[in-house]
């Protein structure tokens, strides 16, 4: 064989108690797992690696990850697989790079800048998902898979306007999710605080997800709502999911805002409802408070109708620019899910325009405050300049809502990550180990075994993938081995991009992507598709 990882104790992606293993790799995959006590002789390999001490885990399976241009741009991804993550799910939150065409395509990098850059040190040499798919096949050191994004596809067909699909346009979405799923994608996405997607109804998405179920796909959405309708958009989302036999993954499934402090026990009980009455259904949270998204997500949706150069005119335009003002301050805008903006929780993460780099690491407050102005004539002004790219931070969620999710059967852990920006939120680069470190030997709220179920096995049986997520023999070998002594985000709100704690080997198809604590440059991931 070509590696023995001898001695481990293996937390085989299961619930089931970690026991003592040599696990063996050979051509990629795992060959042979040797309990403690098994009859024969220890498995021997042109290479072993004592791992006494150390967890052995399937690779971590980021369930929501903003890496689609991160993965081109940089392929050796530290900030991934430093924290043991082996697959990506990419295409989130209804808005990424493919199905499109060349206008569309424009409007999307300007809409999601603040997502991951305005793309101008990426080919953009691919058009539909199968495409982008290859583009990965290149190399990358980890795997990924995608989504078919929802409001791409809107926009694609119907534009940017706030208006029903005609019976045509629907058509027309049908058949350009069914490509995307033939093609490999997993599912599909939804935003539906963000333009376009915001705009289509429910019966849209019904229509949509009927699709993406007859492929044995899921539907992946960002609600309506995680503020103050945020029990009534997650019913919303069953209820769609009810409607077309559609899977469901709630994404980033949070109940954030001083309106939903210890709330989370409500919506634990609608999703255990929904479960027992037969509804297919999963979810991914962050282990952190604060939330990320662009400062223009927190707009009212009419205000972003026609796009981002439309969004930028109504901002220049005094009589527009305080119906805005109004509708985020005091009335709670849609796009800051129904509650108004308390500029004192906004934190600035990253500009584009370098220019602007003084107002990173404050609240919109603080730097209103230190310029002797209102806040809204700061983030209006960072919003003109900045062309919709700024990223913030926003400080809403609950500790006990947090621990609370991450208990549930259903849960898995996903990033949402942030990798542009002068100061991205650390989850980016520290999601994964914090759970370990912190969740479970800080404050026992998992137990170790089932933590990584909810990270491994769990997410893979989500995916359909029959040979991924456990440590089993004939398994694909991405593996992660770790120190639960010592495992740890070493990212911090003040140094987000620090690599990890704790974590010194990190195996994609069965080759060293992280060693002795440093990235080897192996770029042995490729995309991950439906069906194989």
């Amino acid at each position: 064989m070509d590696l023995v990882l001898r001695g481990a104790r293996v937390a085989d992606g299961t619930p089931s108690p970690a026991h003592r293993a040599d696990v063996g790799v050979d051509g990629g995959r795992i060959a042979v797992v040797h309990r403690e006590g098994d009859p024969g002789p220890r498995p021997g390999a042109r290479r072993v690696l004592e791992a006494d001490g150390l967890v052995l885990a399937p690779g971590f399976i980021d369930m929501h990850a903003h890496s689609d241009l991160a993965l081109l741009r940089d392929p050796a991804h530290l900030a991934k697989v430093a924290q043991g993550v082996t697959l990506e799910v990419l295409g989130q939150d209804g808005l990424s790079y493919a199905p499109v065409d060349d206008r569309t395509l424009a409007r999307v990098r300007q809409a999601i800048t603040g997502w991951n850059g305005d793309g101008s040190d990426v080919e953009f040499d691919w058009r539909t998902v199968g495409e982008y798919l290859d583009r990965l096949d290149r190399g990358t050191a980890v795997n990924a898979a995608y989504l078919v994004p929802h409001g791409t596809v809107r926009a694609l067909v119907v534009g940017w306007e706030d208006r029903p699909a005609t019976d045509g346009e629907l058509e027309k979405m049908r058949r350009l999710v069914a490509e995307g799923l033939e093609q490999g994608a997993m599912g599909m996405s939804s935003g539906l605080t963000y333009t376009p997607g915001m705009y289509a109804p429910d019966s849209e998405l019904t229509e949509l997800c009927r699709v993406v179920a007859s492929y044995g796909g899921y539907h992946c959405p960002h609600h309506r709502s995680y503020g103050a309708g945020a029990l009534e958009a997650y019913a919303q989302m069953v209820e769609v999911a009810r409607a077309s036999g559609c899977a469901l993954h709630l994404a980033h499934a949070t109940v954030n805002f001083s309106v939903n402090a210890g709330r989370a026990p409500e919506l634990l009980a609608l999703l255990d409802a929904a479960l027992d009455g037969g509804v297919d259904l999963t979810l991914d949270s962050y282990p952190y408070l604060p939330g990320c998204t662009t400062l223009a997500a927190l707009l009212p949706s009419w205000a972003a109708e026609g796009g981002p150069d439309a969004t930028l005119a109504r901002l220049r335009d005094p009589a527009a620019c305080a119906r805005i003002r109004y509708a985020m301050e005091t009335e709670g805008s849609d796009g800051c899910h129904g509650v108004p903006v308390d500029w004192d929780t906004v934190e600035v993460s990253g500009v584009t325009d370098p220019a602007l780099a003084g107002y990173v690491g404050r609240t919109v407050a603080r730097s209103a405050a230190e310029r002797g102005e209102e806040p809204f004539a700061v983030a209006r002004r960072l919003l003109l300049a900045d062309r919709l790219g700024t990223t913030v931070l926003q400080h809403v969620g609950h500790e006990e809502n947090v621990r609370a999710i991450m208990r549930h059967r259903a849960h898995t852990g996903g990033s949402d990550g942030i990798l542009v920006g002068g100061r991205p939120h650390p989850r980016a680069w520290g999601a994964f180990p914090h759970y370990l470190g912190r969740y479970v030997r800080e404050l026992g709220v998992l137990p170790l075994e089932e933590c990584v179920a909810h990270l491994t096995g769990r997410p893979a049986a989500r995916l359909r993938l029959p040979d991924r997520g456990l440590v089993r023999e004939g398994y694909h070998a991405d593996l992660v081995l770790f120190d639960p002594e010592t495992v740890a985000a070493g990212a911090t709100f003040d140094a987000p991009r620090t690599p990890p704690l704790g974590i010194p080997h990190v195996l994609v198809g069965g080759r060293f992507a992280v060693e002795d604590g440093r990235r080897t440059g192996v770029l042995a991931g490729r995309s991950v598709r439906r069906g194989g």
